[in-house]
């Protein structure tokens, strides 16, 4: 086994079904897009790994003991799968990731999750810098939100494009989940 799955942050709080405190856009859609890619991983017996953010009582979201803190039932980990818990955007700092990985021999890496423009996007410039060099993001399996700055809201599918049109530049092979599946 050389490939793993990472599924990042696909946690309650993301999804408006389940009454998120921070809803983003399209999070629905992809969460059944990882479904199948993590049927996939499981019928190969392929390592998967599940990321979770988590902040302290009282913290904006993914509040510690909180219903929105959990795993998405879609994606909840089985018997086997590792949950890596973090409390920083870095789904490797301090997580025990990297050694689980490297423990399994893991040279090829499949990401997904959320939020396309923070930990996503660190996670996998985090996992080239680590040197993995076979990196690929399943797009449309990951969802991020509208970004205001200077007064000007750029709208969630512009977010999402910039961040893959810069992962896909120089840190990782940036596809669909049907590209994925059918290759």
């Amino acid at each position: 086994m050389t490939r793993a799955l990472i599924i990042v942050d696909e946690q309650n709080d993301y999804f408006k079904s389940k009454n998120g405190k921070f809803e983003l856009v399209g999070s629905e859609e992809a969460l059944e897009k990882t479904k199948l890619i993590l049927e996939d991983f499981r019928n190969k017996k392929q390592l998967v790994c599940h990321v979770q953010h988590v902040f302290p009582k009282g913290g904006p979201f993914f509040e510690e003991g909180s219903v929105g803190c959990e795993i998405h039932e879609v994606v909840k980990p089985i018997e086997g799968e590792e949950i890596f818990k973090k409390t920083a955007i870095n789904s490797f700092y301090g997580t025990g990731l990297e050694a689980h990985l490297k423990k399994h021999n893991i040279t090829e890496l499949v990401i997904t999750g959320m939020m396309s423009h923070m930990c996503i996007d660190s996670a996998t410039r985090a996992a080239k810098d680590l040197g993995w060099n076979d990196i690929t993001v399943l797009e449309d399996c990951c969802a991020t939100r509208d970004l205001t700055f200077n007064g000007t809201t750029t709208p969630a599918k512009l977010v999402h494009n910039a961040y893959m049109a810069a992962l896909q530049f120089a840190f990782a092979k940036v596809i669909t989940s049907t590209e994925y599946l059918t290759k």
